[in-house]
């Protein structure tokens, strides 16, 4: 059979690196898109089909890369969110515009599924209710006003050409990363494992009651493979745990694998709460995926341990 050939913009990033991976060990032909340097890991670059450094605000070089022919391109490039605070030609330049070339580009040249990753934040400010993808969408910052603009764009051409335009409302994924180098220690759960390893404490920056729905990356990556595979006609799709917690459910998780890994007990503080409201609880629901074969496998306490272990490896 011949392999289905990816590329994966950012293939060097967090959540890009481990999908890279995963969808070379499942037999695609994988081309890894890095920005500025090719990553040093011998083994993960030998398992990729190509690892190449471009920039895709460049048109040029898009089009040279579009004569490959690939069946399925992932785009993840983005600023992330304090990066998307900055000058509007700037994050456009980058969250944007290369939605556009991409899809410009590369649905003239055979381009069979486009995959975009938005986030679940397009939502807005979410309350007691269960969140499915035909909710009206209520940006609060420029980071998911810019996807919701990329979410747009994939449906004009998904209506205009034959390209299939899949859009990710991704959650909250978590994990140890694939590269030393990947910035993922502001996400909670790291931050917080990385706390707890190293000042055997984890001191919350509120009172504990914000919630998130957590998923690994590895099961984010078999999402998305998940998508690559379905037939089913289904544009955008909630990648979720479908779990809703607090941050203080999650520090008294890691707390608990932390005596149970250590045999030591830790402090967790926090602020205090301004007053007694009941918070309610959200849900984002990820019944779509589910229904073309996803299921997440990880248990938070499952990828809490993996932190632990690659913390403890790094002697971090």
């Amino acid at each position: 059979m011949v392999k289905k050939k990816v590329l994966v913009t950012g293939g060097s990033g967090y959540v890009g690196a481990r999908l890279c991976l995963h969808l070379a060990n499942e037999g695609y032909a994988v081309t890894s898109l890095c920005h500025s340097i090719i990553p040093s890991d011998e083994s993960w670059v030998s398992k990729m089909d190509r690892v190449l450094i471009g920039d895709v605000r460049d048109e040029n070089f898009l089009y040279e890369l579009a004569e490959y022919k690939y069946d399925v391109l992932i785009h993840l490039v983005s600023l992330d969110h304090h990066q998307s605070n900055g000058l509007p030609s700037v994050v456009s330049s980058v969250n944007i515009t290369p939605v556009w070339s991409l899809l410009d580009i590369f649905s003239k040249q055979g381009l069979g599924k486009f995959i975009y990753f938005s986030t679940a934040q397009v939502y807005g400010t979410l309350q007691n209710e269960v969140v499915v993808e035909n909710r009206n969408l209520n940006t609060q910052n420029a980071y998911s006003l810019t996807h919701h603009i990329g979410e747009v764009i994939c449906e004009h051409y998904n209506r205009t050409t034959a390209v299939d335009c899949r859009v990710i409302r991704l959650s909250n994924s978590y994990g140890a990363p694939i590269f030393e180098e990947n910035n993922c220690w502001w996400l909670v759960v790291n931050d917080l494992c990385r706390m707890a390893y190293t000042q055997k404490e984890i001191v919350l920056q509120s009172d504990g009651s914000p919630q998130r729905d957590f998923i690994h990356g590895w099961d984010v990556s078999r999402g998305v493979q998940a998508i690559i595979e379905t037939s089913q006609t289904h544009v955008t799709y909630n990648l979720s745990s479908g779990t809703t917690l607090s941050i203080m459910d999650i520090a008294q998780k890691i707390k608990t694998v932390y005596a149970d890994r250590y045999g030591k007990e830790l402090f967790i503080t926090a602020t205090e709460r301004k007053n007694n409201l009941v918070v309610s609880m959200y849900k984002i629901d990820n019944s779509l995926i589910s229904a073309i074969g996803f299921e997440p496998k990880w248990l938070l306490e499952d990828g809490i341990n993996d932190l632990f272990d690659y913390l403890e490896s790094k002697s971090i």
